[in-house]
């Protein structure tokens, strides 16, 4: 009894960020270069050639549940799905 309740507040002790590795996604790292409607944003991949279209990505539910605030300019980890590279999930806002 009450097992997974003390490993829990374990857990909330830890600074660390603890993140569950998914294994069909891909993530990058990028710079949001602007901020369109419906919380997504346009994406530019860190060390790709100018001539790449930026990634749409949206906030993750996470991130929206916490109310980070992600503006122009901000770096962040993009999870892309291998079915449609243009498309992402934005994970992480670095600091």
């Amino acid at each position: 009894r009450g097992g997974a309740r003390a490993k829990g507040n374990e857990r909330k002790n830890k600074k660390e960020r603890v993140k569950k590795v998914k294994d069909d996604v891909i993530e990058i790292e990028g710079v949001v270069l602007d901020s369109l409607p419906n919380a997504m944003f346009r994406v530019g991949i860190d060390g790709a050639p100018e001539t790449q279209a930026p990634i749409l990505a949206t906030i993750s539910g996470k991130i929206r549940k916490n109310f980070v605030k992600i503006l122009v300019g901000d770096k962040v980890t993009v999870e892309l799905s291998p079915y449609d590279l243009t498309r992402g999930r934005i994970t992480f806002r670095q600091r």
